[in-house]
């Protein structure tokens, strides 16, 4: 039985033009091994915004899946207990900090925990912040302005940042913390991309469209090296 971790720099059905899945959503539903797979989205980093929520009914109701959506804002007790069930959880975009917090307060990070302990086929994936939240830390802008922020969820080992292509104001940001010891050495990853675990071990970087690509940083005392090293991994085209 594995735990498959996917995580998303950007893309899938949140960014895409018409709101359609994309072989990225594609590719989780077909990682749950499953005929119908139930499906958790979790908004919480968008504050459950609602149109989010039907966006990702609309998607993913095209795939052949049930679904279902976590709510912490109502109902957040009975939510919570229903996590389990699912086969595959997808967590959306938005603000890093408050997710994480809102996690902890109602044991979501607990639960999920269970769920990857569990013995079971289990897929959890998510685009930037719910991307990010796997890893030991990441970049985010949960502030206001972009700064590390090294209290992730640690289920994957090392750092995050997502959008790599789209916000090059990440880039100083991710890569000063690297060097400097603030973040663990971790992955870029630009929006179409995404870096599969199985079991926390990194097997394959897929991505949904050509270009979009993911780098390894890691810190460096070579004196030519700036602090940081920089390696591009090879992406499977989905």
């Amino acid at each position: 039985m594995t735990t498959h971790i996917v995580t998303m720099g950007g893309g899938g059905f949140s960014m895409a033009p018409d709101g359609a899945p994309t072989n990225l959503d594609r590719y989780l539903v077909e990682l749950t091994g499953r005929r119908s797979p139930l499906v958790c989205f979790a908004p919480t980093a968008s504050a459950d915004d609602p149109t989010y929520v039907r966006k990702f009914l609309t998607a993913y109701g095209t795939l052949g899946v049930r679904t279902m959506v976590l709510t912490l804002w109502t109902d957040a007790g009975a939510s919570v207990a229903r996590l389990e069930q699912a086969d595959l959880v997808v967590v959306g975009g938005g603000h890093t900090v408050n997710l994480l917090a809102l996690w902890k307060a109602h044991r979501v990070d607990q639960m999920l925990g269970r769920m990857a302990a569990s013995g079971r086929d289990l897929v959890l994936a998510g685009l930037s912040a719910g991307g990010a939240c796997w890893y030991t830390g990441c970049v985010t802008d949960s502030f206001g302005d972009y700064r590390p922020w090294p209290h992730g969820l640690g289920m994957l080992p090392g750092s995050f940042c997502p959008h790599w292509n789209g916000e090059p104001e990440r880039h100083a940001v991710y890569t000063g913390a690297i060097a400097s010891g603030e973040l663990d050495a971790g992955y870029a990853a630009d929006d179409g991309a995404a870096l599969h675990w199985a079991d926390g071990r990194l097997t394959d970087v897929v991505a949904e469209r050509e270009g979009a690509g993911v780098l390894r940083l890691t810190a460096s005392d070579e004196p030519a090296s700036g602090g940081i090293v920089t390696e591009q991994l090879a992406v499977d085209l989905l």
